[in-house]
């Protein structure tokens, strides 16, 4: 046991892994007992990762640091560590993978043992991707992803599922091999060292700084996705399950959102400011586009996806407004959008599973034949357009004060954004739950299981705790907030003021003065 607490982080990172390699000495035909342990094992890095959550001192600094020689001939470490935004990721991904495991109880049917198997080496990579300090040991856990999804979608997946897992891995490669040629390149301009902390004390010039930038930001906007390198994603969420749809929504993206935040956009301020505009440019066309292509959807998993697009381009813009609480409610947001659209993705999950129709059209009137699962589906609707009360409304409220103050023009663009996601959302609830129940087959659904609320509740409560009551949240990012601006404000030609004191307590005071309350 003391092992495990000064190793706390590496045991959340590996507990996943070993569970993977317990399961694979199973015979395959014990089914129940295979999901049983893997539903216990994430539990466990659960609630491990919500200790050291809750333990984290919320100086600003790394935390729970280990370091460990790996190729020493390299300068390549195992070093690892967390401030507030990796913690709070990885706690995010924490709590989806039982989530997940449980929603997809009674959907995965084949090849049990190996979904459960690439399910646990999945959330060991997505773990590591945010502890990671080490920019190679970093490259390894982002490389680590792919291959689970890869076959989560082309095994498990339907209809065009070989091509979507394709499409997805290709675009994927094609970033990474760029940014795996910029990290050599760091690393042998710095002497030699992989360190993320020496990295971020060193020095380039204004030429280096562009095309390293460019070069990871390929891959984080790949990985986001951002207009207009979105399209491998409606495919991918159309062909994967369910579980598959609620990872790659729930905590995916969002590697490519922490990348900006912890590799490109640091590293590299004064590029950052040669392509803010640009950014800010794509994000609002994001939001924009996504929510505009999401309201002619007949697919309600493709609409989804496309909101996925508008809503990761608000998270793009507040990153890139650099104001303090603009870049907190975009953190903020990050976890906001893998609470309430992978909610989403499990009750269009639910829903396929007792129509096996994801059109819009097959549908009508559901509230009167499952009304407790149309109340589930509105609540996370309204979480996902921003409800005021409701956890999406704290994220893009912060991240639009934040945008108005920098760079209002894009900040005026990006509310149409809110707009637009309302229509898309209520006319979809229109459309599957209220109106005539004409068809046949909707009269005699089945409503909610047992299962399926313990699966959902987890989701609900914490979608009402970051709504109702944000301040522990924000809290708990202002540290991390406080040193990004810090190491972004270190470009020299910056004409964007960084007071991160003011606009972090500007955040604060927004929360206290009644954010949190309902209207």
């Amino acid at each position: 046991m003391d092992w495990i607490i000064s190793h706390l982080l590496s045991t959340v990172i590996f507990l996943p892994l070993c569970g993977a390699l317990l399961l694979l000495c199973i015979p395959a035909r014990l089914e129940q007992l295979i999901k049983a342990l893997s539903l216990v094992i994430s539990l466990i890095a659960f609630v491990l990762a919500l200790k050291m959550y809750l333990l984290l001192p919320g100086t600003g600094d790394f935390e729970f640091v280990e370091l460990a020689s790996w190729i020493p001939s390299l300068g390549i470490s195992y070093r690892i560590g967390v401030d507030g935004t990796s913690a709070m990721l990885m706690l995010l991904s924490a709590f989806l993978v039982p989530i997940t495991i449980l929603g997809a109880w009674n959907d995965i049917s084949s090849r049990v043992k190996t979904f459960h198997v690439f399910m646990l080496i999945l959330a060991s990579g997505m773990l590591g991707v945010f502890a990671a300090l080490d920019v190679f040991l970093f490259y390894v856990f982002w490389e680590i992803v792919l291959i689970p999804m890869y076959f989560m979608i082309g095994i498990w997946g339907s209809g065009a599922r070989i091509r979507a897992a394709l499409k997805f891995v290709i675009y994927t490669m094609v970033g990474s091999v760029l940014m795996l040629a910029a990290i050599l390149y760091v690393a042998a301009k710095l002497g030699g060292t992989f360190n993320l902390i020496d990295w971020y004390a060193g020095s380039f010039s204004h030429q280096e700084q562009m095309w390293l930038f460019a070069a990871f930001a390929l891959a984080f906007a790949i990985k986001v996705p951002l207009f207009p390198l979105h399209t491998w994603l409606p495919d991918a969420h159309t062909e994967a399950p369910t579980a598959g749809s609620v990872i790659l929504a729930g905590v995916l993206l969002k590697l490519g959102t922490y990348g900006f935040y912890r590799f490109a956009m640091p590293l590299f301020p004064d590029a950052l400011l040669a392509f803010q505009p640009l950014f800010l440019t794509l994000a609002v066309i994001g939001i924009v586009y996504g929510a505009l292509v999401a309201l002619v959807q007949p697919d309600l998993k493709r609409l989804v996806a496309y909101s996925s697009v508008s809503h990761l381009g608000f998270v793009m813009l507040g990153l890139f407004s650099l104001n303090a609480a603009a870049v907190q409610g975009a953190v903020l947001q990050m976890v906001n959008h893998g609470l309430s659209t992978g909610g989403l993705f499990l009750l269009i999950g639910m829903l396929y599973s007792r129509r096996h129709t994801r059109l819009i059209a097959e549908y009508g009137g559901l509230s009167r034949s499952v009304p407790y699962l149309a109340v589930a589906f509105i609540f996370m609707s309204l979480a996902s357009v921003g409800m005021p009360g409701l956890n999406g409304f704290v994220g893009e409220f912060l991240i639009l004060l934040g945008t108005f103050q920098t760079k209002m023009p894009y900040a005026a663009v990006a509310v149409s954004g809110v707009v637009l996601a309302a229509a898309y959302m209520l006319w979809a609830i229109q459309r599957v739950f209220f109106g005539p129940l004409e068809k046949e087959e909707n009269k005699s659904l089945r409503d909610m299981t047992f299962r399926e609320y313990l699966v959902l509740l987890p989701l609900v409560a914490l979608i009402f705790a970051i709504g109702v009551w944000p301040k522990p949240w924000l809290k708990k990012l202002e540290p991390s907030t406080r040193s990004f601006m810090t190491l972004v404000g270190r470009a020299e030609s910056l004409n964007t003021p960084v007071v991160a004191d003011d606009d972090v307590s500007l955040a604060q005071g927004v929360e206290e003065d009644g954010l949190h309350s309902s209207p």
